[in-house]
This record gives structure tokens, sequence and C-alpha cells, in this order.
């Protein structure tokens, strides 16, 4: 499982540069969006996240003497999937704004922007 898990990140993070390396800014964010999912399951798989219980001590004891199971991976995924969010957030406000102003998508033609009044 863990070999199919790691060629689904592998093909997950192909697809993304693949995205990011287009000219449209609509495939760019789709890309970065892509990038993210891939993280996430990357720390996922690396986590070897286990059954048990939550990492909580009973009241009177000083160690846990059952197995538990690791929240840091399960904080760091939540963490970047907000974050994630925020980020594709202001790239689809920044493309509608990029395209309300010069009426293209495409990283081509945004170079001869300079001169646009506002």
């Amino acid at each position: 499982m863990d070999v199919l898990l790691s060629i689904i990140v592998g093909l997950l993070y192909a697809a993304g540069f693949y995205m990011l390396l287009n000219k449209g800014m609509t495939k760019m964010i789709i890309g970065i969006m892509i990038l993210g999912y891939a993280s996430n399951l990357f720390i996922f798989i690396i986590a070897r996240l286990t059954r048990g219980l939550p990492a909580l001590i009973k009241p009177g004891d000083s160690v846990m003497m059952s197995d538990y199971a690791d929240p840091i991976p399960q904080a760091f995924i939540l963490t970047a999937i907000v974050i994630g969010f925020g980020i594709q957030a202001f790239g689809i406000v920044l493309l509608r704004q990029v395209y309300m102003k010069t009426g293209t998508a495409n990283m081509d033609e945004l170079n001869l922007t300079d001169k646009l009044e506002d």
C-alpha cells in the first residue's frame, strides 16, 4: 500500500509541476493546489498514522502506557490545508483582478502591462 501511495504522490507532484509551468494563470493556480494536496498526502504517508488512543495522559499518571496516535502530523496536515485554502483564495482573487485589468490571463501577454492606466 505504501508503494501505491508513493506512486500517487509522485504523479500528483508531476501533474502539479506540469500545470505550474503552463502559461495560463488559471492552470498555475490549479498546479499550486495539486502540489498542496500532494504535500499533504506525502506527510500522511511519512507519518505512518497508526490506530490508537488520543495522546492524553490520565490524571495521576506521568507517562502513557498504551499506544497512541501521534498528533503532530495531523496538526501539520490541518495547518497545511488551512494555509493552502488561503493561498488558493488569494490566487483566485488575484487572477480575477488581473483579468479585469488586462483582459487576459496569459502570462506571455502580461509583459506589456506597464503602460496600463488606473
